[in-house]
């Protein structure tokens, strides 16, 4: 629900009618202005005045609003990535600004509804509340004008996508996933494998949310082993095998239940998908290259590599999920942390290609993330820097990009132990005759 534009505007307007419900009551049933100073009376001819203008005011500074947005969003669709118009939409202060304005409308028209034909001559908390909301309102599109041009900036647009997906990481995958992980699997029920029961998808689509939690209560109670063939942000088409369970009492299990806690639509989500949100960022990175524009480009890879030490800090790579009995549950697809670095830095080294400086820039970003994580995951930056510079030509590189990129991939030779290496990879540059 926060992620649509309705939800938000909705809960304001609710709030303008009771505003109005409340204003009304003040003026006409307790008729407030016999206890006011006379300076607060505003004839009733004015003030329907007053709020028919204001009509007109806040329904054009809303209209200049929509304008924005429709602006900024084809700005997105069109320069960074059409996925991250959701970003935008989903934002609190994008959701507030156009609640504000959808409030404020309504509450000036049902005022104006209502004091129409009323027989009454003066209002104080009419006039003063619709004044104070029209200046509200034109704050309010500064602050969204505002608001708009900070969020379209590079550096915030990578910034907030970092933080997604690093929120997306401690939040949902933390607390869905990591207190049931363990390292070791335990009784896996082999002697009931050769049974195994499949289950098939019952539509097609992306595989969004699966309620690991309840799954794994409810295999307990069934006494049953399940086994994912698919994960989480998967394009799965109808009758594809979903996933398969056996144990002592597979044939007594309901399938139809364990199907209700995997959804499954049309669209991809990052609730529980973090490579979702790398695709997101990485494509900023790939549609700056297509623009020209390195400066973001390498922006793009250092928030990369700064969500690297999120997803190593955070996510076990281990495939077992067990029950509060310690007994293996659900088993999924086995991850690795060199998959999130080829989901990572895998899109913008492609297209990268010959760019020497941001293939020198991914290096270096490289091996700033080897120096902050744990060994055991320090071959595989280095093989995967190696394997980027396998197709750089030797021959048609400047001098000075070859020297730099070399002093950076010398910085990670250096931190992962891998200095033999090195210097087979600097006679390729440097050949001797």
């Amino acid at each position: 629900m926060q992620m649509t534009l309705w939800y938000m505007p909705l809960l304001y307007i609710s709030m303008s009618v009771l505003v109005v419900i409340i204003t009304l009551l003040l003026d006409i049933v307790f008729q407030i202005e016999q206890y006011t100073f006379e300076f607060f009376r505003i004839n009733a001819e004015i003030t329907r005045m007053l709020v028919s203008t204001l009509i007109g005011g806040i329904l054009t500074l809303s209209a200049f609003t929509l304008n924005s947005l429709l602006v900024v969003l084809t700005t997105f669709s069109g320069q960074f990535s059409p996925r991250m118009l959701l970003n935008f939409v989903a934002d609190k202060r994008t959701q507030h600004a156009l609640g504000i304005f959808n409030g404020n409308f309504v509450y000036v028209l049902l005022v104006f509804l209502f004091i129409g034909n009323t027989e009454y001559e003066s209002f104080v908390a009419v006039p003063i509340v619709t004044i104070f909301l029209a200046f509200t309102s034109s704050v309010t599109f500064i602050y969204f004008i505002n608001h708009a041009t900070t969020w379209m900036q590079v550096h915030n647009i990578t910034d907030t996508m970092k933080k997604s997906s690093q929120q997306i990481i401690n939040q949902t995958l933390r607390k869905d996933l990591e207190q049931y992980r363990t390292k070791e699997p335990g009784d896996l029920m082999e002697e009931y494998k050769s049974e195994a029961q499949q289950v098939e998808a019952i539509t097609s689509g992306y595989i969004q949310l699966i309620d690991y939690r309840a799954m794994i209560e409810e295999a307990r109670k069934d006494n049953i082993l399940i086994q994912f063939h698919s994960q989480v942000g998967d394009y799965i088409l109808k009758g594809n095998n979903l996933f398969s369970f056996w144990g002592p009492d597979a044939h007594k299990v309901d399938e139809e239940k364990y199907c209700k806690m995997v959804s499954i639509d049309y669209k991809e989500t990052e609730l529980q998908d973090i490579q979702m949100g790398m695709h997101k960022l990485a494509e900023i990175g790939i549609k700056s290259l297509g623009n020209d524009d390195p400066k973001s480009a390498i922006n793009t890879i250092h928030q990369m590599a700064e969500l690297m030490l999120t997803v190593e800090d955070f996510i076990t790579f281990t495939p077992y999920l067990v029950d509060n009995e310690k007994q293996v549950r659900i088993v999924l697809l086995s991850e690795s942390f060199e998959s999130y670095i080829y989901r990572g830095f895998g899109f913008i080294r492609h297209y990268a290609r010959d760019n020497h400086l941001i293939i020198t820039e991914l290096v270096d970003s490289l091996a700033m993330v080897a120096a902050s994580i744990d060994e055991s995951k320090h071959q595989m930056l280095w093989e995967f820097a190696c394997n980027t510079l396998d197709h750089i030509e030797t021959k048609v590189i400047y001098q000075l990009d070859k020297s730099i990129l070399l002093e950076s991939l010398e910085r990670l030779a250096k931190i992962t132990g891998n200095k033999l290496d090195y210097y087979a990879i600097y006679r390729r540059f440097y050949p001797v005759n």
